[in-house]
C-alpha cells in the first residue's frame, strides 16, 4: 500500500530498547553553496520515519540526495533545516550504535581479513580474546572460515562484501546504514550477498536504511520502500511491502506475483521521476 507524502510519528521518546533504535526524519532541508556562490538545494522537507528492527530502501534518481539523508543520520552532516532523531533524540553528533555498509567496500588495505573485522571490537575496547573469538564467529556465519589471514586485495568482489558485512555487523549495530553497498557487483554475486544480508539481518533485527537504485533489490529486501523525487529531493511515496518474511533466496522472490504487482506500483511512482533527472542531466528540460 502507498501513502503519499507519509509521514510515521514516533508515540515516545525513548531511549532504552527496541525504541533506541527508531529513526525520525522530519522536515529535512538541505542547501548547499555551488562554488559560483549560489544556493543549491539538495533536499527539501523530507519525512519518513524507520521503525525499530524494519528494513526500509529509499530508491529515487541519481542526485536526489539519499547519500546527503544518510550522512544527516548517521550525524556526520547537519540539516539546513528539520531535524533527524534516533531513539527520540535529536541527531548532533556522529550517531552510537550505528554501522555503516557503503558503495565501496572500505576495507584496510593492510590488515588482514580478520584484522578488519576485529576493528569495531578494538575501538569499543573488547577484550583481546573475546573480540578475536566474535570476528571469527562473524567470519563462520559469512562463510570466510579459512581466510582470516588472507588481505583484502588476495579475495574476490563478493568475499570483500562479506568481510565488509561481518565487520558491520560484529558490533550488533540498533541501526545500519547502507548505502549501494552491492552496486559493483555482477548480478549473480549481487543476489547471493542479498540473500545472504537478509539472513544475517534476522538474526540480529538491527533498523535498516538501504539506499539502492535497484528496484528489484529494493522490494526483495525491505518492509517499506521510501520513493524520492528528482533534485531537490522530497518524499514523493511509501510503499509497505507485504512479502512474508522470511524470505528465502531473492532469486526466487522475484518470481512471486505479490513481487511483480509490487514492483509494478513502486516504478510507476519512480519513472516519471527518473525520466526528469535524465531529462536534466542530458540538457533537457524537466
Amino acid at each position: 500500500m502507498a501513502s503519499r507524502n507519509d509521514v510515521a510519528t514516533s508515540p515516545g521518546a525513548g531511549t532504552t530498547g527496541r525504541d533506541s533504535a527508531r529513526v525520525e526524519i522530519s522536515g529535512l532541508t538541505k542547501r548547499f553553496l555551488t562554488p559560483a556562490g549560489e544556493v543549491f538545494t539538495a533536499l527539501q522537507d523530507v519525512s519518513f520515519t524507520v521503525e525499530p528492527g524494519q528494513f526500509c530502501a529509499v530508491v529515487g534518481p541519481t542526485g536526489c540526495g539519499k547519500s546527503t539523508t544518510l550522512s544527516m543520520v548517521s550525524g556526520l552532516d547537519r540539516p539546513s533545516e528539520g531535524s533527524v532523531k534516533v531513539g527520540g533524540r535529536e541527531v548532533n553528533g556522529v550517531t552510537d550504535g550505528v554501522s555503516f555498509m557503503f558503495q565501496s567496500d572500505a576495507l584496510l588495505p593492510w590488515k588482514t581479513v580478520l584484522g578488519n573485522v576485529l576493528m569495531g571490537p578494538v575501538f569499543r575496547r573488547v577484550p583481546k580474546q573475546q573480540a578475536q573469538a566474535s570476528a571469527r564467529d562473524w567470519l563462520r556465519r559469512v562463510g570466510l572460515t579459512g581466510f582470516e589471514d588472507r588481505y583484502p586485495h588476495q579475495l574476490s568482489g563478493g568475499m570483500r562484501k562479506r568481510v565488509a558485512m561481518a565487520a558491520a555487523l560484529i558490533n550488533e549495530p540498533r541501526i545500519l546504514i547502507m548505502d549501494e553497498p552491492f552496486g559493483a557487483l555482477d548480478v549473480q554475486t549481487k543476489a547471493i550477498m542479498s540473500t545472504e544480508l537478509l539472513g544475517l539481518w534476522e538474526q540480529i533485527r538491527p533498523s535498516v536504511i538501504f539506499i539502492t537504485h535497484d528496484l528489484d533489490e529494493a522490494v526483495a529486501l525491505a518492509d517499506r520502500v521510501v520513493v524520492m523525487t528528482s533534485s531537490p529531493g522530497s518524499v514523493k511515496a511509501v510503499f509497505d511491502i507485504d512479502l512474508p518474511r522470511p524470505r528465502g533466496s531473492v532469486q526466487e522472490i522475484r518470481f512471486q506475483p505479490r513481487f511483480i504487482e509490487l514492483q509494478h506500483q513502486i516504478w510507476d511512482s519512480l519513472r516519471e521521476e527518473v525520466e526528469r533527472a535524465y531529462a536534466r542531466t542530458a540538457g533537457g528540460t524537466a
